[in-house]
């Protein structure tokens, strides 16, 4: 892996994303958090459409967004991309360290935003704090983006199918979030912008300056100095 090129491309993400979550932020609060044509359009649409089944399948979804289930597959994550003990366990710990740096940062601009809930009467779920940006959507999208990273790096043949799966998850908790009433689509396209950014801006840090302890193989390869 070329870390040069890896830094670079992670910064023109998180760059991007950045760019455009702060448009987004800057429509939402010139509105003070009233919801846009979009919002409305998705939560009529939502409150037309929730047989019981669809309903307790969103619920069991949006439960998968938050709590120890994007923890666990973080760290996961972070055990199998290591070839080494030291490499495993660093892993797991800067993958759990993003997550949770992200979920805190995401809070602190909850509250800067304070962008009230659409109406208590169209909840399928529970919730509470302020709506921008959603913080399941955004924990959700950090963790698949994590476990796709790791797939990418460790499985050069056949992962395709697997990451996909893993995006499809965290793309369904945030839809899940506006299907249960809960957020406004736009706290979702917050969250899916800000987790895209925070991610880049770890990934580009992480490939600068994190040392690259290698592996056993390239251990083998190195030359022995001449005594």
């Amino acid at each position: 892996m070329d870390r040069k090129k890896t830094a670079e491309f992670a910064g023109s993400v998180a760059f991007g994303a950045w760019a455009a979550f702060v448009v987004l932020a800057l429509v939402v609060t010139g509105r003070r958090g009233a919801p846009l044509a979009p919002d409305r359009a998705l939560l009529a649409w939502s409150l037309g459409h929730r047989p019981d089944m669809a309903v307790a399948v969103a619920r069991g979804i949006t439960a998968t967004g938050t709590g120890i289930v994007p923890y666990a597959l973080v760290v996961a994550a972070g055990l199998v991309v290591g070839r080494t003990r030291r490499q495993r366990l660093v892993a797991a710990l800067l993958g759990a360290g993003c997550l949770a740096l992200g979920q805190a940062a995401r809070l602190a601009v909850m509250e800067l935003v304070a962008r009230p809930r659409p109406p208590r009467a169209d909840w399928q779920a529970s919730a509470s704090g302020w709506s921008f940006p959603s913080g399941h959507t955004t924990t959700a999208a950090l963790a698949a983006g994590l476990v796709i990273l790791a797939i990418r790096t460790r499985a050069p043949r056949g992962r395709t199918p697997w990451c996909a799966a893993v995006a499809c998850w965290g793309l369904a908790v945030g839809a899940t979030r506006v299907f249960l009433g809960v957020h406004w689509c736009t706290d979702v396209i917050g969250g899916w912008l800000f987790a895209a950014g925070w991610l880049g801006l770890c990934v580009c840090v992480a490939a600068r300056w994190v040392p690259d302890a290698g592996t056993p193989d390239d251990a083998a390869k190195r030359p022995v100095a001449a005594p």
